[in-house]
């Protein structure tokens, strides 16, 4: 093995580790409310009271450093903080009680090819005729996995309530990771990841206390140990195993391997949470994974 093929390889092997952490969140969030009567917004809670120390620990030198932050900075950190770790966060925990973690999974995925279309739409990106065949192979395969869910349910209300909560939940991160660039620019990442962690903790502790009483943080212990191991192994290990893979790979090699994660989800909620595993899924998954390829495939020179 020639040296220098060793950061690609350890690179690889991070982008690996951050899509099966990734895919993890929703058989977390699954298991913690088949274990107590737990709502969305506890869940969430709990979750992120057990992942901030970490974050905050890691990122405490990068908050010493950097620019004064302006009036300008504070107002995108905060609509960015909204958008991406509290308003999509909520939406996917609210949607995961209606359908299946596969299915959520796919939904989510799409989320790359809608940071693209928002670039387009507000952000002055160039636009490409790959991004149409993308949304229509996206918009195909949701359409083809969705079918399990609605000939599996007894309410196809619920089953779309689920959808459109899930694919709110996908537009509102395409929304942070298209306009999160301009931070990440003037702040640095690290330093931009923590501010923005800190505005969404600080909008769930006050959507928590808005609706719910401080008695419905005690929950069974299983609940705890979900959400810990939610914000452990799918929440903060991955963020910075996808940053340094990005560091050592490119963004665009980290993407096609992130294209795991709807595979894993869908093995693992059948494995453990005995969900169904059907050929419309596998067709629909595959169908999402291609058009995330395609819009995000290099162009040759």
């Amino acid at each position: 093995m020639q040296q220098a093929d060793v950061p690609e390889r350890f690179g690889v092997s991070l982008a690996i580790l951050a899509a099966f952490g990734f895919s993890f969140k929703a058989i977390f969030v699954k298991l913690a409310y088949a274990s107590a009567e737990v709502d969305a917004v506890t869940l969430l809670t709990l979750r992120m009271l057990f992942a901030f120390p970490i974050f905050f620990i890691v990122g405490f030198s990068a908050l010493r450093g950097g620019p004064a932050l302006t009036r300008k900075d504070w107002l995108l950190l905060v609509l960015l903080g909204l958008a991406g770790y509290y308003g999509a966060s909520i939406l996917d925990f609210m949607g995961l009680a209606y359908i299946t973690a596969g299915l959520e999974r796919l939904i989510l995925f799409t989320y790359p090819t809608l940071t693209i279309l928002l670039g387009v739409l507000f952000l002055g990106k160039r636009f490409d005729q790959r991004l149409v065949l993308a949304l229509l192979l996206c918009s195909m395969g949701i359409s083809l996995a969705c079918a399990t869910d609605f000939g599996s349910s007894d309410d196809d209300s619920a089953v779309l309530t689920g959808v459109l909560l899930i694919f709110g939940s996908a537009l509102a991160y395409a929304f942070y990771s298209a306009f999160s660039e301009v931070s990440i620019k003037r702040l640095g990442s690290m330093r931009f990841s923590v501010l923005a962690m800190l505005v969404s903790i600080l909008a769930v502790q006050t959507h928590f206390l808005l609706v719910n009483p401080l008695e419905n943080l005690i929950q069974p212990m299983p609940v705890y140990l979900y959400c810990a191991a939610m914000a452990v192994f799918s929440t903060v290990l991955p963020v910075f195993f996808q940053s340094a893979a990005v560091r050592r790979i490119g963004a665009p090699r980290t993407v096609l391997i992130g294209t795991l994660g709807p595979v894993l989800t869908l093995f693992f909620s059948w494995l453990i949470l005995t969900e169904p595993l059907t050929l419309l899924q596998f067709v629909g998954t595959a169908l999402v994974i291609i058009g995330v390829m395609v819009v995000n495939k290099p162009k040759r020179s």
